[in-house]
């Protein structure tokens, strides 16, 4: 027998087994002051580019006014207990009205995290007679859910149409003999390649398989579509996703999440959903938050206007610059770039010291060795002076990376 604790401290994962060397600045930095295109970090004045504060709202004025007013009001603690038992409110309830206007569905239901109300909902649709069909590249919380399925689940490579058909086709096979149902999961805009998933080409599938579409929207709820409905709106197919989840973390600036779809599976999930029914109800104060997030949202479409101005302008500059910035199709820009994870810490040592800047770095395990993503995040706060700096200082470090300047056999230390 071996004790856990043992275990643990032999094996710190993939990740964690650099925590000596990295953390407080490769992983768990800090950055202070208000939240904004620049702020603080180790006490120097910083050109941010990982937020997803895509729509600036974080510190717009009516938002901070709205945010300290409710929190005078009604304190963090209300509504007190699980929304079934004693923390339900009106606040609550016209959120959700208002949710389900602006995504195009019947109903909605409000959920306390992102991530735990996806993995709750998974475990709350289907059953061990279901299949699930899902993307490779799903986020975390999607797969965790995928996790906890006690049925068949197949997964198709990234945006694979031609491959998704056969695991419909296979699942189909399997539900014929259960009695089951089948559902595909996939997302709007995947977070780190920062493309759209393939609704268009999903949906026309459902003429020859039955099966219902669950899409994860994180990024794509507030920046994409017409009106900012998301990406099932901006391909035209928002009545065909049966599902649609929705994040406050992103576009919001917030915290909490949300479902929508017809109001039956709406009403099923919140009398089932496990993370709901037992957790504290959304605070008062966030939830009057939202309402005023998506009024701004609604009435100032100039918001998402200056969100893809520098996104196009980050975008275009950096492929003219000779970056490899993927398939992008959204706010999300990632630069792809060849190293160690000792090059890339080197290199984000540069940026941050030199050329003070600040960018999210991606290496292994999340994506394969000798690959390098650094993950930016303009956002309607930034500037075009921002995107022009930016890309002087990227050619600066590629040139660097390029010649070598960046290798070590350990991480920088800082």
């Amino acid at each position: 027998m071996r004790d856990l604790f043992e275990k643990i401290k032999a094996n710190r994962g993939p990740i964690g087994q650099h925590a000596k060397e990295s953390h407080g600045y490769f992983t768990f930095p800090k950055l202070e002051g208000e939240i904004g295109n620049k702020m603080l970090f180790r006490g120097k004045e910083l050109l941010v580019w990982s937020l997803n504060n895509y729509l600036g709202l974080a510190n717009h004025p009516e938002v901070r006014k709205t945010d300290a007013e409710a929190s005078a009001q009604f304190g963090l603690a209300s509504p007190m207990g699980a929304r079934m038992m004693s923390g339900n409110s009106n606040y609550h309830e016209q959120l959700e009205s208002e949710l389900s206007k602006f995504v195009l569905k019947e109903d909605t239901v409000l959920c306390n995290y992102g991530y735990q109300a996806m993995v709750s909902a998974i475990d709350c649709l289907v059953d061990r007679h279901d299949v699930i069909v899902y993307d490779s590249e799903s986020h975390a919380c999607i797969i965790d859910g995928v996790r906890l399925h006690m049925g068949k689940r197949f997964v198709f490579p990234h945006n694979d149409i031609a491959s998704c058909d056969k695991q419909l086709e296979r699942a189909t096979k399997i539900v014929e003999q259960t009695g089951g149902s089948i559902l595909v999961i996939t997302e709007g805009v995947f977070g780190m390649r920062g493309d759209q998933g393939n609704l268009k080409e999903i949906v026309k599938l459902k003429k020859k398989y039955q099966f219902r579409l669950f899409v994860d929207d994180a990024h794509g709820i507030g920046t994409m579509g017409k009106n900012g409905g998301g990406t099932g709106e901006e391909q035209g197919v928002q009545d065909e996703i049966d599902i649609y989840f929705g994040t406050f973390a992103k576009s919001f600036a917030l915290i909490g999440g949300f479902i929508s779809s017809e109001e039956q599976v709406v009403e099923y999930l919140r009398y089932n959903m496990r993370s709901q029914i037992f957790a504290k109800s959304l605070p008062m104060p966030i939830v009057m938050g939202a309402i005023k997030r998506l009024e701004l949202m609604k009435k100032h479409p100039e918001l998402r206007e200056n969100l893809w101005k520098i996104v196009r302008a980050l975008q275009s500059s950096l492929k003219k610059a000779g970056f490899n910035i993927g398939d992008t199709q959204s706010p999300v820009t990632p630069v792809y770039l060849n190293g160690s994870i000792p090059e890339a810490t080197n290199l984000i040592l540069d940026l941050r010291e030199n050329f003070n800047i600040f960018c999210s770095m991606v290496v292994y395990p999340v994506v394969p060795k000798g690959i390098i993503i650094l993950r930016l995040i303009p956002t309607a706060v930034h500037t075009l002076e921002d995107v022009d700096y930016t890309i002087k200082a990227f050619s600066g470090i590629y040139g660097k990376l390029k010649s070598g300047q960046y290798q070590s056999e350990k991480i920088a230390a800082f």
